[in-house]
C-alpha cells in the first residue's frame, strides 16, 4: 500500500481480515446501493461476519450487489480494502474508463483484476446452499428483474448491470436483455425477500432512516426522456425513481417498527459524493457501519432467533 503514487485510506491496515465461519443463518439480507456510500455496508457486513451472522440468502442493488459478492464468499474486509485502497487507482475509476469500457467505473477491475491481489473465494461464493441475487432494471420495460446466481447465464454480468449508473454507463446485456442500475426501478429490494417467503429479513441501508429524496423536477424528466427516447418505459421509471424510493423508505420504516424486518442504517447523516474521493471520509464511513452493526449484534441475533 505505502509504495503507491495515489492516495489510500490512512487506516487501511486496520481493516479486519479473515474468513467467515461456515455457519448458515436462516433469512435474507437486503443491501441498498449508493455507489461509495456502500463503504458503510462493507463495515456492517464485516461486523456481521466476525460475529457469525452469515445469512443464507443475499440480494443487493448496485454497490449492495458488489458488497454482497464478498459477503457470500465470506471474505472479511475484502470490500473495504478494495474501495479504501484502490479508489484512486486509474484502473478503477476515471474518464478513461468511460472511453474504454463505457462506464466511469471499471467492472473488469472490480470483478476480475482484483483477483490478482484480493483473490475471490469462488468456491464459497458458488456454494449451492447460499443464494445470491441482484436487482437490475430492464431498459425495454422499465421493470425490475432479479437475476440469481444459479438461474442466470452470468451473475457477474448481472452485478455489472446492477451497478451501471444511468447517463454515464452503457446498457449491459443480461441474458439477452439490455439493463442498467437496479436502483432505477428498485433501490432497496426488500419486497423480493418477502415474496420469496422469508420470515427473517435484514435490510442494510446506506442513508439515515429520515432521509428522503426531492421529487423529480420537469428538467430531470425531460432529460430522461431525451437521453432514453428509444426506451420510453425506462425513461418514465427513471424520472419517477425518487418518488418510488421515498415510498420504499416509508414502507421499510413501518416494517422495522413492526418487527417484520430488521433495519441497520447509518446512525449519522451520510454526506459523501457518489464517487467520493476523500479517503479519510470514506474510512470514517466504513467504521461507522462497522460500529453501528457491532453495537446491535445482540438485538440482531435476537431478531433472527425469535
Amino acid at each position: 500500500m505505502k509504495d503507491r503514487s495515489y492516495q489510500v485510506y490512512s487506516g487501511i491496515d486496520g481493516i479486519p481480515r479473515g474468513s467467515a465461519s461456515d455457519s448458515i443463518t436462516k433469512g435474507c439480507l437486503v443491501l441498498e446501493g449508493g455507489a461509495f456510500r456502500g463503504v458503510y455496508t462493507a463495515g456492517v457486513l464485516d461486523a456481521m461476519m466476525l460475529n457469525g451472522i452469515n445469512l443464507q440468502t443475499v440480494i443487493g442493488c448496485s454497490a449492495g450487489a458488489l458488497n454482497g459478492i464478498n459477503y457470500v464468499a465470506g471474505q472479511i474486509g475484502r470490500s473495504g480494502r478494495i474501495n479504501l485502497g484502490y479508489r484512486h487507482d486509474p484502473r478503477y475509476i476515471g474518464a478513461r474508463r468511460l472511453l474504454w469500457e463505457g462506464s466511469l467505473i471499471s467492472f473488469d477491475f472490480l470483478l476480475r483484476q482484483t483477483d490478482a491481489f484480493e483473490p475471490l473465494d469462488r468456491q464459497r461464493f458458488s456454494d449451492p446452499d447460499r443464494r445470491f441475487a441482484v436487482v437490475v432494471t430492464d431498459c425495454q420495460t422499465g421493470e425490475a428483474r432479479y437475476p440469481e446466481r444459479d438461474k442466470c447465464g452470468d451473475i457477474f454480468k448481472a452485478v455489472q448491470a446492477s451497478a451501471s449508473m444511468p447517463y454515464v454507463s452503457q446498457m449491459v446485456d443480461v441474458d439477452g436483455i439490455p439493463c442498467l442500475d437496479g436502483g432505477c426501478a428498485c433501490k432497496v429490494p426488500y419486497e423480493w425477500a418477502f415474496k420469496q417467503g422469508f420470515e427473517k429479513v435484514v435490510i442494510v441501508r446506506t442513508r439515515e432512516p429520515s432521509f428522503r429524496k426531492r421529487s423529480s423536477n420537469p428538467a430531470q424528466r425531460r432529460l430522461a426522456e431525451k437521453v432514453y427516447q428509444d426506451y420510453p418505459e425506462f425513461a418514465q421509471i427513471l424520472a419517477n425513481s425518487n418518488e418510488e424510493y421515498n415510498r420504499e423508505c416509508d414502507d421499510m420504516e413501518v416494517l422495522a417498527r413492526q418487527g417484520a424486518a430488521y433495519m441497520i442504517a447509518p446512525s449519522a447523516p451520510v454526506r459523501i459524493q457518489r464517487l467520493e474521493g476523500d479517503m479519510e471520509k470514506l474510512g470514517k464511513l466504513y467504521w461507522l457501519g462497522y460500529h453501528d452493526a457491532e453495537g446491535q449484534i445482540d438485538q440482531l441475533k435476537a431478531y433472527l432467533e425469535a
